[in-house]
């Protein structure tokens, strides 16, 4: 896993450490029971303060994507916790609005979406 922090980026740093993994964790490329680097590590590679790495690994912990073991590090949560199932349509529920809004600046109808939302859930059963 490669954290990369943009320091040009509005987005707090602790964020963008969170954002990664979270990625990393649903994507596959981390999974249940794998240990994410130190605390102190992860600083120490970003260059940045230890609070920051450590806030961004207790938020992780309070959404349910981590457990961390006192004394031996923090791991990768089982991925059907309920706290990452509602991060997911939460994430779904934005993604759709964004969608929505975008359709109403190009001037589409109800059922022009419906159709287009359609048209790209059956071409994503090809996969």
């Amino acid at each position: 896993m490669r954290v990369i922090i943009k320091n040009s980026s509005d987005t707090p740093i602790y964020e963008q450490i969170c954002d990664q993994i979270k990625q990393a964790i649903l994507g596959d490329e981390l999974t249940e029971g794998d240990v994410l680097p130190s605390i102190r590590q992860l600083a120490a590679d970003l260059k940045v303060s230890v609070m920051t790495t450590t806030r961004a690994y207790n938020e992780l912990e309070l959404e349910g994507y981590v457990v961390n073991v006192q004394g031996k590090g923090c791991y990768v949560a089982p991925k059907d916790s309920k706290l990452i199932r509602e991060q997911l349509l939460r994430r779904i529920e934005e993604h759709f609005g964004a969608a929505i809004e975008t359709a109403r600046m190009a001037g589409l109808s109800r059922d022009e979406l419906r159709h287009l939302f359609s048209f790209t859930l059956e071409g994503s059963d090809d996969e």
